[in-house]
């Protein structure tokens, strides 16, 4: 896996955070939905360190995500372009959005076969 740090090509590294963003609702039930994610996520991936965050509306908030991350030895993050932007200071790697993820299509056709 590859990312862009500074303009260079970059792995993801043992302490690099995985922060899992979603947008972040008034609905309590949908604010859970990254939390379930990422306990899946944390069963299926070898990263050390993943965090949920919502951009904005609840808490757990990049600031939480971060703090939490780096009380876990994190000393870079994983984020996408929105979040990376609202934290000048933190060292990060930007990943691509999963939008035009061919695979993500799939996902989409089959959630809505199954109505």
């Amino acid at each position: 896996m590859s990312a862009v740090d500074d303009g260079v090509s970059v792995g993801i590294k043992e302490k690099d955070a995985i922060i899992i963003v979603d947008h972040g609702s008034h609905r309590k039930e949908s604010n859970l939905m990254p939390n379930e994610f990422v306990t899946v996520f944390r069963d299926k991936s070898d990263y050390a360190i993943k965090e949920p965050i919502h951009m904005e509306l609840a808490e757990p908030s990049i600031k939480t995500a971060v703090r939490a991350s780096a009380e876990q030895g994190a000393n870079r993050y994983t984020l996408t372009a929105e979040a990376a932007k609202e934290h000048p200071g933190v060292s990060y790697v930007i990943t691509a959005p999963l939008g035009l993820h061919g695979p993500l299509v799939d996902v989409v056709n089959d959630r809505i076969n199954q109505c």
